[in-house]
């Protein structure tokens, strides 16, 4: 026998390829195990409907190696001999069988073999897979409140990917991005989602095997309703407050920890919450900036930010839980007083986050894990408020995270996908932070090595050789080329929207010889994206949204030469390029997000033209 991983994403724990080969027929029949329920049943229905419209019936006599007459594909629940969400998987002269775990266990088996199909087609080899993961919650949270909300259609595509990745949760970030009755002003021009359509991503999430679980912030975050007069008495600092970067900020983002908050978060979960079928919730409740500016002053200056915060966090949780789920919140703030964290309610579930790839995961998740407070581990994508991504950052964010959680006994790996700033990345730049992760969180040990714009190539762009992996991942790291590392954001970034009196600062440090070799490079990337291959449905519309982020971030590094060498770059010049981008900006959005918020993220481009 012998160990390969075939290409396999997740790689899976064991793979025994032995020497023969065997005839298969993708199309054919499929025995669904004894006690399966409904949506199993349609689970492999849509697969089976799949195979057959991917595979031809072979022309020399199907299972030819096999026993006559038998289905394709065999399947059993083995919950005694297979751990949970676990499968294995035989290729032999005797039959194809799969004997999972549990249903969920099943239905990763068959995205394992369509796998297996997709690159050997009806010829397979013969083989044993044994597999299950490390986390038991697989999750990726989107964010759909700074101003991008997805299409429908985008959704069920992102939906399918996920399934096939062995994700097992789904967050949609929100904060104003729901039609809640009665409360127009706030959503008016988000294009909010309405019940209807969370119901039906519900569905269709559970019919994958994916949890659809309720996110809505409700302590910090909350700008997006306080800017209304008609929301100011929730308010902690109505008239607005300072941020911890020193900035004035024009209206409050915290509500007054209190009674009228807590009924209005009351009235909130009454609309948002059946929508959903799972039992969590998570309640977010991070970055509580100005809490202590404003109605809570004297509370804090008696008891403390800390006590105050956990006060009113416990008063929340018990909300939701009355609601009937288990909850989520976001652990920043208890961290900044570590006695806090033992306070906590134990059915609290931490989720503690953090996206550099310093980030201190040993000794966050020691803190929860030494009282007993369940968690899971949140990385990120290092897309946002980066054009282009920050690929190595990501990788490492995304291995500390894990390594730590599993040292800790963390139930999940959850990877948060942001839109800081106007979400101007695209889709595909968050890509290889969903990849990994996905890998990552379903085994470490097997995953951590893998070739990434291989397996980008494979299971996201459709084509083995299609380029479109090692493009990305080359982008990611083109920032590093300027010379200048800022946290949680690139140069590209500042340089394409910082203020005209902010720029030399955001140059400080930097050459114009650094600006135009990146400038060279991105060029370069530019020519290979061009010459990619991708396979997959959405591969052009995938490639298009790239060319325009590099288009991007070229026009901040021409900025950025333009500012440190007067003359070089013409004014009116960056003028007109910035139009194009402008102009092509709104109709690819609109290809798959909803035009709720195009208007504002536009703007941010629209203040820089207008400089010029």
């Amino acid at each position: 026998m012998k160990t390969d991983s075939m290409g396999l994403l997740p790689v899976p724990r064991e793979v025994r390829l032995r020497n023969g080969v065997v005839w298969v027929d993708p199309g054919g029949e499929v025995e669904v195990p004894e006690g399966a329920g409904e949506r199993f049943h349609r689970a492999v229905e849509r697969w089976s409907a799949e195979m057959r419209g991917e595979f031809s019936r072979p022309g020399d006599a199907v299972h030819a190696d096999t026993s006559a007459g038998g289905p394709f594909l065999r399947m059993r629940l083995a919950p005694d001999e297979v751990p949970g969400q676990g499968y294995r998987l035989t290729v032999g002269r005797s039959g194809t069988v799969l004997e999972a775990g549990d249903e969920a266990g099943a239905f990763y088996g068959l995205q394992t073999l369509r796998q297996i199909l997709r690159r050997y087609g009806p010829e397979v080899p013969e083989l044993e897979i044994r597999d299950y993961p490390d986390f038991p919650n697989r999750g990726y949270m989107l964010d759909v409140s700074r101003c991008k909300v997805p299409r429908m259609d985008s959704l069920y595509a992102l939906i399918d990917r996920l399934a096939g990745l062995k994700f097992n949760h789904l967050q949609l970030y929100m904060e104003h991005t729901f039609a809640f009755p009665g409360h127009e002003v706030v959503w008016r021009d988000a294009s909010p989602f309405t019940g209807e359509e969370i119901r039906a991503l519900d569905t269709y999430c559970r019919d994958r095997y994916i949890e659809l679980v309720p996110n809505l912030n409700s302590f910090g975050h909350m700008e997006r309703w306080l800017r209304h007069p008609e929301y100011h008495y929730l308010a902690e600092s109505p008239e607005g407050f300072v941020d911890p970067w020193g900035t004035r900020r024009p209206y409050g983002s915290v509500l007054k920890p209190n009674d009228d908050s807590l009924a209005f978060l009351d009235g909130l979960y009454r609309e948002f919450l059946p929508h959903f079928t799972s039992p969590r919730f998570n309640i977010g409740c991070d970055e509580t900036w100005e809490l202590g500016q404003g109605w809570s002053r004297p509370l804090v200056e008696e008891k403390g930010a800390c006590r105050v915060y956990l006060d009113f966090l416990k008063r929340i949780h018990a909300l939701a839980e009355s609601h009937g789920r288990r909850v989520q919140f976001w652990g920043d703030i208890v961290l900044k007083n570590p006695a806090c964290v033992a306070e906590l309610p134990p059915s609290l579930t931490g989720m503690i986050w953090g996206y550099e790839a310093d980030h201190p995961y040993e000794a966050n998740c020691r803190n929860f894990f030494e009282v007993g407070i369940p968690i899971q581990v949140v990385p990120g994508t290092s897309s946002w408020k980066s054009l282009l991504g920050r690929a190595d950052n990501c990788r490492a964010n995304l291995e500390s995270a894990a390594a730590s959680g599993l040292r800790h006994g963390a139930d999940g790996l959850l990877i948060t996908d942001w839109g800081d700033a106007g979400h101007h990345q695209f889709f595909p730049i968050g890509l290889p932070g969903i990849v990994y992760g996905a890998a990552l969180a379903w085994g470490g040990k097997e995953n951590r090595s893998i070739d990434l714009a291989d397996a980008l190539d494979r299971h996201v762009f459709g084509a083995q050789a299609s380029g479109m992996g090692r493009v990305l991942l080359d982008l990611g790291a083109a920032y590093r080329e300027t010379g200048k590392i800022t946290s949680q954001s690139t140069l590209f970034h500042h340089l394409l929207f910082a203020n005209p009196d902010e720029i030399d600062g955001w140059l400080e440090g930097v050459s114009v010889g650094a600006l135009r070799n990146t400038r060279a490079l991105l060029d370069r990337l530019a020519e290979a994206l061009a010459d990619a291959a991708p396979g997959c449905p959405d591969g052009e519309l995938a490639r298009r949204e790239i060319a325009l982020n590099i288009r991007m971030a070229n026009h901040a590094l021409e900025r950025g030469i333009a500012r440190l060498e007067p003359g070089e770059v013409d004014s009116e010049e960056l003028r007109r390029d910035l139009d194009q981008i402008i102009e092509a900006f709104g109709p690819l959005w609109l290809e798959s997000a909803r035009p709720g918020g195009l208007t504002e993220s536009l703007g941010y481009l629209e203040t820089v033209r207008d400089a010029y």
